[in-house]
């Protein structure tokens, strides 16, 4: 091999260490991992069954029965959530099971996950929503079961409504499919 040719493999060999490794390589956990595609993208959100083992068993139940997939985002607040999860898109509706409290001292940041639920606290279904922003007023009183390891920039593509009409969307953005990693094949 001449000089030049030695360098440009060098050359890629490091190029190609700096690059990312597709998402399924890292992820630490893929039984406690979920793949959320978007149309803008993947977001890969980490589960949190210390924090809510119920509400991570009910999402892994829900999501492996491919419930999600094609579920509208029909209620999306610009600086604050997008919420999905409702079969009918409307905020009415659920998987028809509820599930108990499991509220903790997780606070909900910028990418927290958490169950959408009714006035009673024990209303939690299948619906949920992803946080926009820090939204200290929800601590303690929603359920976290995860949080966005990787794709926030995809969240924030979500088409919203507006804060006027609690954010009701029309034409509203869908998930493509929501898998747990561990049922993905590389």
């Amino acid at each position: 091999m001449t000089r030049s040719i030695r360098m440009l493999a060098l050359l890629f060999t490091l190029l190609a260490g700096l690059l990312p490794r597709a998402a399924s390589a890292t992820v630490p956990d893929p039984e406690n991992t979920i793949y959320l595609d978007l149309p803008a993208g993947r977001v890969v959100i980490q589960l949190l069954p210390a924090l809510a083992p119920n509400h991570v068993a009910r999402i892994k139940e829900l999501t492996r029965r491919k419930f999600y997939d094609g579920l509208s985002f029909h209620r999306v607040i610009p600086g604050f959530m997008a919420q999905t999860g409702d079969p009918q898109g409307d905020g009415t509706g659920g998987s028809g099971k509820e599930l108990k409290a499991e509220f903790s001292r997780t606070p909900h940041l910028r990418g927290t996950v958490s169950m959408a639920r009714a006035q009673d606290p024990d209303s939690a279904d299948s619906q949920f929503f992803i946080c926009f922003a820090q939204s200290s007023f929800l601590d303690g009183q929603y359920t976290v079961w995860g949080k966005v390891v990787s794709g926030m920039e995809f969240v924030d593509k979500i088409k919203a409504g507006s804060a006027y009409n609690n954010g009701v969307v029309s034409n509203p953005t869908r998930i493509i499919h929501m898998r747990v990693a561990a049922d993905v094949k590389p």
